[in-house]
């Protein structure tokens, strides 16, 4: 095998893994922080396509900068094991961020046990345990956990009683680690707004109606979090137990 080629940027001799990694808005962290020299550890369950064909095109960048890793997140005795892939692979790691999720509508009377185990499972019970997995390689890099919340972790959205529930735990399990675990890591979150529509679309009315009672009046873009992403991890070193919304405005109601 080659040596790999040596990297250029912020994030040169860096490692970070973002879960959901293969596809939509965790390829755009994944694509940016390789950009800014990070060596990048694609986790995915299902999109083992869409991973090969992304770690390939990084590594047609820069060779042996990117790695693909299968993981079932809802199997917690997993994500030690994930984690000691990465380290076995790379030898270190320096941002894990926590970006898989899983998102539908839940209304009330309608509820499921199954939807609460999936929900609260995908997006406050994974993040936990595996940022506790992580935890002893982040303290030794001084590392980062960046997690993706959602404005309506605050703010709570119709119809996701249990999705916006589980958001709201992300929030306060972003501010209790950074507690737990400072000095050696900091950990903060995204709070995205409009920026992409889910996989299966949505009624065009009621995406006009979001845009409007936006304060910028568009939608953003998978870009606009990969940015806050970086900046956790380049340029915010005494930023920690933050959440940064990055929604054009439209968590200030209206």
């Amino acid at each position: 095998m080659n040596a790999p080629l040596e990297s250029a940027g912020p994030l040169a001799g860096k490692v970070a893994l973002v879960t959901g990694g293969a596809r939509r808005v965790g390829a755009e962290i994944v694509r940016t922080l390789h950009a800014a020299g990070a060596q990048v550890a694609v986790h995915y369950r299902r999109s083992s396509a869409e991973a090969a064909a992304l770690v390939a095109e990084l590594n047609g960048e820069r060779s042996q900068s990117a790695a693909g890793f299968a993981a079932d997140l809802l199997a917690t005795p997993q994500l030690p094991q994930l984690i000691d892939s990465v380290l076995g692979t790379f030898g270190r790691l320096d941002v894990l961020v926590n970006n898989a999720s899983t998102f539908y509508a839940t209304p009330v009377g309608e509820i499921d046990e199954a939807a609460w185990e999936d929900l609260l499972g995908t997006n406050l019970k994974a993040p936990l345990f595996l940022s506790q997995a992580a935890a002893p390689a982040l303290r030794t890099a001084r590392g980062l956990i960046v997690n993706l919340a959602d404005i309506h972790g605050r703010r709570p959205l119709r119809r996701h009683t249990t999705y916006s529930i589980a958001k709201a735990g992300l929030v306060m399990l972003t501010r209790s680690l950074a507690r737990e675990l400072a000095p050696e890591v900091r950990v903060n979150a995204i709070a995205p707004g409009p920026v992409m529509w889910p996989v299966g679309g949505a009624d065009d009315t009621l995406k006009a109606e979001i845009v409007a009672r936006t304060a910028l009046k568009r939608m953003g873009s998978p870009h606009d979090v990969a940015l806050a992403a970086r900046y956790f991890a380049v340029d915010a070193p005494f930023v920690t137990g933050q959440i940064l919304a990055v929604d054009g405005g439209r968590s200030l109601g209206g």
